[in-house]
């Protein structure tokens, strides 16, 4: 027992030594969780900024003036006076994403008790502004009129008060910016592990290890925890301090709970790497079976889609994927602070897939070997 273990050791050592030669290697991890989650969370903001807006004033008074200044930055560029002949010119060279038209007498009409209209135009080109954009016109313009007419912006008997619980203002950015980890997390389990296999397969060093004394499976357990230490390292680094620290997104939970949590799914995650590699022949072939059984996984594992949104024979599939309670559990501890007594269901969940997960790869590994 001393022994294998001592061998499963210094081939997971060999291992690691053998990745950070690897320099392409390396780069994806750096990338991965650094450079690619900053990225990926600021791709699509999750505010209007720095919007292009003019405004089409026919009224010249005192209400218009006080809607023209509530168009403010960030949210907005400074409001820009324009014509009725404008309008179409400037925005089919793209000068405005928003045009209001206040129409003449519109003051008069708003203290008169009827219902003037405001044109709203839309470069709906610009699909994430114009989108965002359109409802907070909306909502500034109504606000900016109660106030004016200094009375409630709702005459129901009902006073409805909405609070935002663990994201009281909707920020977007701590979202995404967690669930790319944990995408990341899975990707490069799986790519990390299944490349180092081929590595040994194509440079002929799986061969001179078969003639050694020692078994397919401290082989395959020698990949298994030098790859799930380093992707473990690597997640605990871009969750402190690049998503904590340098992109302030709070968290709420414990980060050593999240960690084992993520051992739980490191374990299964290698373990399906393991397997694609003894399927593959060459790191093409495990690009594209990456591309057949990642994406699906990813996809519907609740990160994108509410899991309980789904069809009900999807959840039925997914519940045996490894990634659908990994995003469970993630979005439990960092997001709403649960502790050990919400998330052991999906630890074991996570224990019970990898160990079925790596018995069929094992005994995958050991027929590809024999």
């Amino acid at each position: 027992m001393l022994r294998s273990m001592k061998n499963i050791y210094h081939l997971g050592v060999k291992e690691i030594r053998g990745l950070f030669r690897d320099w392409l290697m390396v780069g994806l991890i750096v990338y991965s969780f650094t450079y690619a989650i900053v990225v990926a969370s600021r791709a699509q903001p999750d505010s209007l900024n720095k919007a292009a807006i003019a405004i089409v004033d026919d009224d010249q008074s005192q209400l218009t003036k006080r809607l023209a200044d509530a168009f403010i930055p960030p949210m907005f560029l400074p409001p820009k006076f324009i014509t009725q002949s404008e309008i179409d010119p400037g925005m089919d060279r793209g000068d405005f994403t928003f045009v209001v038209v206040f129409p003449a007498s519109f003051q008069r009409d708003v203290m008169s008790g009827k219902d003037p209209e405001i044109q709203v135009n839309v470069d709906a080109t610009r699909m994430s502004q114009a989108f965002t954009g359109s409802g907070y016109i909306q909502q500034i313009l109504q606000q900016e009129i109660s106030k004016f007419m200094k009375k409630e912006q709702n005459s129901t008997f009902a006073r409805y008060v909405i609070r935002n619980r663990f994201n009281p203002n909707l920020t977007q950015l701590w979202f995404t910016s967690v669930m790319q980890l944990v995408n990341n997390i899975t990707m490069l389990a799986i790519i990390l592990t299944g490349s180092a296999l081929i590595r040994e397969r194509e440079n002929g060093t799986l061969e001179h290890l078969l003639v050694m004394p020692v078994t397919a499976f401290q082989i395959m357990a020698s990949k298994i925890w030098s790859m799930m230490l380093i992707v473990l390292a690597a997640s605990a680094f871009s969750l402190i301090f690049v998503i904590r620290i340098f992109m302030e997104v709070p968290v709420e939970g414990s980060v050593m709970l999240f960690l084992f949590g993520v051992a739980l799914h490191l374990f299964a995650a290698t373990s399906l790497g393991i397997f694609l590699a003894c399927i593959s022949q060459n790191m093409p072939q495990l690009g594209m079976l990456l591309i057949l059984v990642y994406l699906p996984m990813q996809m519907l594992s609740g990160g994108f889609t509410p899991f309980e949104s789904m069809p009900k024979w999807v959840q039925n599939v997914m519940a045996v994927a490894p990634t659908t309670h990994f995003v469970s559990f993630s979005q439990s501890i960092l997001f709403r602070g649960a502790g050990l007594e919400v998330v052991w269901r999906p630890f074991l969940f996570l224990l019970v897939i990898g160990s079925v997960l790596f018995l069929i790869s094992l005994a995958k590994f050991r027929r590809s070997v024999a």
